[in-house]
């Protein structure tokens, strides 16, 4: 793909002139004066979202509590009809997919439901370059069980190497009879490594392993294929990729076949819908993805969910992705080609095979990498940081150009060049 790109000014806009997606950018608010390449942690605003919001802050104005079930669409059913839309993203059923809880939680539920240890299948396998959350709530989940977690939460190492990516076949043979549940990344959320799911769900079946991922790195830009693949079950958030806002909530994924599964960290809206306000103290609880909700869905941070699912069917998963893939091959493409590691001491930490790589460039660099990634958001470019020593960047699709890319890593050059890196501090701070 690289030979159709040069280096200069000219093909970033040409690119962006033949761009299909283009229109969609002017459905976001745009931070001004910035390149906001930050999606990958908080997507930006959708005009969509907003005016959703807008819609039900009046349903609840005028009609307060009979808007659970006469808004359009009604609180009461929103989180199996925000499941239903973002199903297809995921190449699940409808009845698969709800939007609930939060990330972790929803770790927790699905855990707690999937992890029985018997007899020698008492362990989780996992891995070290995993979410630390994802870490917490494991070793939490094996202590609830009265189990020690230092011994039976088995964590896959790094590969050889920088030890920024897995190796599925290291992940494989580390799948052993005293394997209860796999649990791992969609996406390694420092170098952008796009895990081989299928291979691994396939493999993890033929030792009796079931097996889940966290997709929050991946789902709105990648395309997922769950029931073809077999997945047990996942989840995923909806601030990141799909644009749903600041502690938006977050999606899981059920495989029908589990639909008879209890949910164990049980709450009352996981209950049969027509049974709900029975209330009755026997949790007859839906046979779906439905059935592993546990609280009152938030009206207000759902609206902002479907107006950002709004924009993401339209432009559809596939078109997305290939431009995605075009995008972050381009950035380093510029990165190989005006910032060579022998003078810079940079380097590409994603795999280089654009199947193998989510939405964002991992730029590793050295003891200056921290200050470099100050003096980018000082002149208004916007990525993000993940210790020790990487700089995230992700070109989205549905807003960012291939001139902001061009911008990028231009401007990249200037302040290595002429280090001005140097006027800020070496010391972190609190939010990367």
């Amino acid at each position: 793909m690289t030979k159709f790109f040069e280096a200069n000014e000219h093909c970033a806009l040409q690119m962006d002139a033949q761009d299909p997606l283009a229109q969609f950018r002017d459905r976001f608010f745009l931070p001004g004066n910035t390149i906001y390449l930050d999606g990958n942690s908080l997507g930006l605003m959708p005009r969509d979202s907003e005016e959703a919001i807008r819609r039900v802050m009046q349903e609840w104005k005028t009609q307060a509590i009979d808007g659970w079930l006469h808004a359009n669409p009604p609180w009461f059913y929103k989180a199996e009809i925000l499941g239903a839309l973002a199903a297809p993203l995921v190449g699940a059923e409808e009845n698969e997919v709800v939007c609930t809880g939060t990330t972790t939680v929803n770790l927790h539920a699905l855990v707690g439901g999937f992890y029985h240890p018997q007899g020698k299948r008492t362990k989780i396998l996992a891995d070290e370059l995993n979410f630390p959350s994802d870490i917490y709530a494991l070793k939490g989940q094996i202590k609830l069980k009265n189990l020690p977690a230092e011994n039976h939460l088995v964590l896959v190492p790094g590969a050889a190497g920088d030890g920024q990516l897995l190796d599925e076949n290291e992940i494989i043979a580390a799948m052993s009879d005293e394997i209860a549940l796999a649990l791992f990344p969609s996406v390694l959320y420092r170098s952008g490594q796009l895990l081989d799911m299928p291979l691994l769900t396939k493999k993890a079946h033929e030792k009796g392993i079931i097996i889940g991922f966290d997709c929050s790195h991946s789902v709105g830009g990648v395309p997922h294929h769950f029931d073809q693949w077999d997945v047990d079950f996942a989840f995923w958030c909806s601030y990141k990729y799909m644009n749903g806002g600041p502690g938006s909530p977050g999606f899981l994924y059920i495989n029908k076949k589990h639909f008879q599964k209890e949910p164990l960290l049980a709450g009352w809206f996981g209950c049969v819908k027509e049974k709900q306000f029975d209330m009755s103290l026997d949790f007859e609880y839906t046979r779906g993805a439905g059935g592993w909700q546990i609280s009152s869905p938030s009206a207000l941070s759902a609206a902002a969910v479907q107006g950002a699912l709004k924009i993401l069917l339209e432009a559809g998963i596939e078109r997305i992705r290939e431009k995605s893939i075009r995008l972050t091959e381009y950035f380093i493409f510029l990165v190989d080609r005006l910032l060579p590691p022998e003078k810079y001491n940079l380097t590409i930490a994603n795999p280089r095979d654009p199947e193998r790589r989510s939405g964002h460039v991992a730029v590793q660099g050295n003891g200056n990498i921290w200050r470099i990634h100050q003096a980018l958001k000082a002149g208004g470019i916007i990525p993000d940081f993940r210790p020790p020593n990487i700089i995230r960047f992700a070109p989205i699709a549905l807003y960012n150009t291939f001139h902001e890319v061009w911008q990028t890593v231009n401007r990249l050059k200037e302040i290595i060049d002429n280090k001005e890196y140097e006027s800020f501090p070496a010391e972190r701070s609190a939010i990367t």
